[in-house]
């Protein structure tokens, strides 16, 4: 399923509420569906700088897709990186790149955060990116050597 499929799945189903309180309990929901991830990734270098919670975040590279696992001790903010690795696992590194990720605007999930929340979740979004970054120039060196 594309990046956008998968962002308008989750501006539907965010549109069923009309209530934020409502948004924030199916945010928090979401979150609790989240796969654990391996204890061994839960250190510091996998944190995610920024965030006001701790957030790790582990991605691995296989067939030119990222693959991403995280965890946060906070409920929203596991509900937060829930839904962006709903959308971006699995993907491209050169689709994760070109991302706009316009369903958090559409859903008013920024607009409803608290400052600091949101940065977060710009961190996050950054960190995603980065990673894609990092595994699709090496995949591009690679295939670059003789």
């Amino acid at each position: 399923m594309s990046i956008q499929e998968i962002e308008e799945q989750i501006v539907n189903e965010f549109g069923q509420f009309d209530d934020w309180l409502d948004r924030y309990n199916y945010l928090i929901e979401t979150g609790r569906t989240l796969p654990m991830i391996d204890p061994k990734y839960k250190t510091d270098s996998y944190l995610i700088s920024g965030c006001q919670s701790r957030v790790w975040l582990y991605a691995h590279h296989e067939d030119d897709k990222l693959y991403f696992t995280a965890d946060s001790d906070a409920v929203i903010t596991k509900g937060i990186i829930s839904l962006l690795i709903r959308v971006l696992d699995g993907q491209s590194t050169e689709d994760i790149l070109q991302a706009r990720l316009g369903f958090v605007d559409q859903i008013g999930l920024k607009e409803h955060l608290s400052p600091t929340r949101a940065n977060g979740l710009v961190s996050m979004i950054k960190q995603i990116k980065l990673y894609a970054l990092a595994y699709h120039t090496k995949n591009r060196q690679r295939k670059d050597q003789p």
